[in-house]
């Protein structure tokens, strides 16, 4: 449905068609009426008005004037798709030329720390102390999204069958399995919950289920006891722990595009990053023509 405000009608279709995320529709917003403040009406900027952007831009990371170009040329296709502008002058937008920075990299030793601890600390009963331990279990055993972690509602967990049922970005839906250990932490977080309310990890807050920003917080806490730098980790680290892990252990790159939720191989391919050294062994090590010199 198109409104009299076109951005308006542009993030509508977003939610409509494409089932963007509530975060990733206020993105677009923020980067469409920043645009806005600079070059005024931005569904009637011509291309000499755009090129006033690269200036404006100028001091931003190359990641962050990309999404702003990649929201902009979404917003004048989607006038040209809707007949409400003949031009398109996203062309006067700069192209940065941007690399996709891998995550940080844990080690097996620093997980092994991190969950040694959860689990000493665990044995107490002490519910947060428990929470932890579950929370730790599915980041890095089941490689969730903080996002997708935190507002798990209780129904995901099934009685069952070993696997959680995740709706992630873009409002698609997967299952995820959960290991042994994992189930043990969540049935032991189960007992000791008494909130009552429709989420697996409950709060108070006005969301009523753990924030992402307290999430953080207590893995970096967790680190910090552990004798780990709190900056060497977070739940996406601990995800691409998760991915790199698995991937060393011989999973399939499309079994882990799964597990994972990416809508295209690529993402994956990027997020699990697998060291270097590790594939020049492979290669001399499994190629036919490592066997041929070997007999030479």
């Amino acid at each position: 449905m198109i409104t009299s405000d076109p951005v308006a009608s542009f993030l509508a279709m977003l939610a409509a068609e494409r089932g963007a995320a509530v975060n990733t529709i206020a993105a677009y917003r923020r980067d469409l009426e920043g645009a806005e403040e600079i070059v005024g009406d931005i569904a009637a900027a011509s291309p000499e008005a755009l090129g006033k952007l690269g200036a404006a831009w100028s001091a931003l990371a190359p990641s962050s004037l990309a999404r702003k170009c990649s929201a902009l040329r979404q917003f004048y296709a989607f006038l040209q798709d809707e007949g409400l502008r003949e031009d398109d002058p996203s062309p006067a937008l700069p192209r940065p030329r941007t690399r996709r920075p891998l995550p940080k990299l844990l080690g097996h030793g620093d997980v092994d720390a991190l969950f040694a601890l959860a689990e000493v600390e665990a044995e107490s009963d002490k519910p947060e102390a428990v929470r932890m331990l579950a929370l730790l279990e599915l980041l890095y055993g089941s490689g969730l999204r903080a996002t997708e972690l935190v507002s798990l509602p209780l129904n995901a967990v099934p009685r069952d069958a070993p696997f959680l049922h995740i709706t992630g970005k873009g409002g698609q839906q997967r299952l995820v399995p959960v290991s042994t250990r994992a189930k043990q932490a969540l049935s032991r977080w189960l007992d000791l919950s008494v909130d009552g309310g429709k989420h697996l990890f409950p709060s108070r807050g006005k969301s009523g289920h753990l924030t992402r920003v307290r999430l953080f917080q207590m893995l970096k806490d967790l680190a910090l006891r552990a004798g780990l730098a709190p900056e060497k980790v977070s739940p996406h680290v601990l995800r691409h722990a998760f991915a790199t892990h698995l991937l060393e252990g011989g999973a399939d790159l499309r079994v882990l595009q799964t597990l994972l939720g990416h809508a295209d191989i690529s993402t994956t391919q990027i997020y699990t990053h697998v060291d270097a050294a590790r594939l020049v062994a492979l290669v001399n090590g499994r190629h036919p023509l490592a066997a041929h010199r070997s007999r030479d």
